[in-house]
């Protein structure tokens, strides 16, 4: 069980996360959405162990993780929002560094590199310069690289970015596959649709705090509407955003 209790940070005094509580358990996929600069990734950055809290603690299997950073660590599989890795390297040594800081052993280790880019159609580009690959290209080696080891815990932070459609569905049945193995798993995205077929759970974070923390059925039925869409424009959208577009139309418009 993977659980947040009072979690807040602070940066110069202000909380981009304000007293956050929620418990993600084994089978369990989280959705956590918000929109920009509510405090989404600065949530997961804390769950990945790269950044401290301010207050509050942070528990896996019911031990506080600042105990013992190194073996939570090495439960855990992250895919970041942004896709900053080595460009130098390529994509096969990318990984083979990933996997032999992870103790995977070598003979184990260099099988699983090839069939991971074998399955995310990468195998002909492995040994170009990752600084070469389209962002999809290097979404890929980070979803690799998270895998890599069988992790128990699993943060993706806008895991679909870049990629192509096809790409794109076999993430989204993998996550569902995941959760089976009973991983525990925490999903950040903007592409709700997708979100709402694959979280048991939501959470909606506005302004650094919590609005909304329950199954997509529980809060459809909740606030009487019919998609985690409407959920979304209804606790977070601030303007009209059919007025913003008009207005956009009327800027290109203009002589």
């Amino acid at each position: 069980m993977l659980e947040l209790r009072g979690v807040t940070k602070k940066f110069s005094a202000f909380p981009v996360v304000n007293h956050v509580n929620f418990t993600v358990r084994p089978g369990e996929v989280l959705g956590y959405l918000g929109p920009n600069g509510a405090g989404k990734t600065t949530t997961i950055r804390m769950l990945a162990g790269l950044l401290e809290p301010t207050d509050g603690e942070i528990f896996f299997e019911g031990k506080n993780i600042k105990k013992d950073l190194y073996e939570y660590k090495k439960k855990l599989g992250y895919v970041p929002e942004q896709s900053e890795i080595y460009p130098h390297l390529s994509g096969f040594d990318y990984l083979l560094m990933v996997g032999r800081l992870r103790g995977i052993p070598e003979r184990v280790l260099q099988d699983k590199i090839y069939e991971f880019l074998r399955l995310f159609d990468l195998k002909i580009d492995m040994d170009v310069a990752i600084g070469a690959y389209s962002k999809g290209m290097r979404q890929k080696i980070l979803l690799s690289a998270a895998l890599l080891h069988n992790p128990d815990i699993l943060l993706l932070d806008e895991p679909l970015s870049g990629l192509d459609v096809t790409t794109a569905m076999v993430i989204r049945d993998l996550v569902k596959r995941l959760a089976a193995e009973k991983k525990i798993l925490i999903y950040s995205s903007h592409v709700l649709e997708v979100t709402e077929k694959i979280c048991s759970n939501i959470i909606i974070i506005h302004k650094g705090n919590i609005v909304a923390n329950d199954s997509v059925v529980n809060l459809r039925n909740l606030m009487q509407l019919p998609s985690l869409v409407d959920i979304f424009n209804q606790l977070v959208v601030e303007e009209d955003t059919e007025a913003v577009a008009r207005d956009i139309i009327e800027v290109m418009k203009s002589k």
